[in-house]
């Protein structure tokens, strides 16, 4: 009995994620669209970036007039404090999914799952552009 040389080893084969990517000209139209929120975010980020440091810098300074009197009041400004940072955070992990998506399809594999190679459908990508997992992938990851 012979063994074929070619398969030495048990491991999965490579996905392709070329074969069910989109063609080129429907991936401009996202690569647009991602420009698009990418800005919006980035003016977001910014936003609350200084809106925090404002904030520290005034419960730091010497500037007593902006002192809340009340101790409710301190315990609002730390929540509203610490809400505009989990924001951040969150908004700046939107902007790298978005940097990786714009990145997939410069290589010419957006609209790829990442996950299985399946092609994600276009109502999928219309409502978050940013995805790399079908929904049966993302489905999957949530449970």
């Amino acid at each position: 009995m012979s063994r074929d040389p070619k398969k030495t080893t048990d491991e999965p084969a490579a996905i392709d994620l070329r074969k069910n990517a989109y063609p080129k000209a429907d991936a401009e139209v996202y690569r647009d669209r991602l420009k698009l929120l990418r800005a919006r975010l980035k003016g977001d980020v910014d936003y609350l970036t200084e809106s925090a440091l404002r904030k520290n810098r005034a419960e730091g300074g010497s500037d007593h007039s902006t002192m809340p009197i009340h101790m409710a009041e301190v315990g609002s400004d730390n929540f509203e404090l610490e809400f505009s940072l989990s924001l951040l955070e969150a908004e700046q992990d939107t902007l790298a999914e978005i940097e990786s998506a714009l990145e997939r399809i410069a290589q010419g594999v957006y609209g790829s799952c990442v996950e299985c190679g399946a092609r994600i459908k276009k109502s999928r990508l219309n409502a978050i552009p940013f995805t790399q997992l079908c929904i049966d992938c993302a489905t999957l990851r949530d449970q």
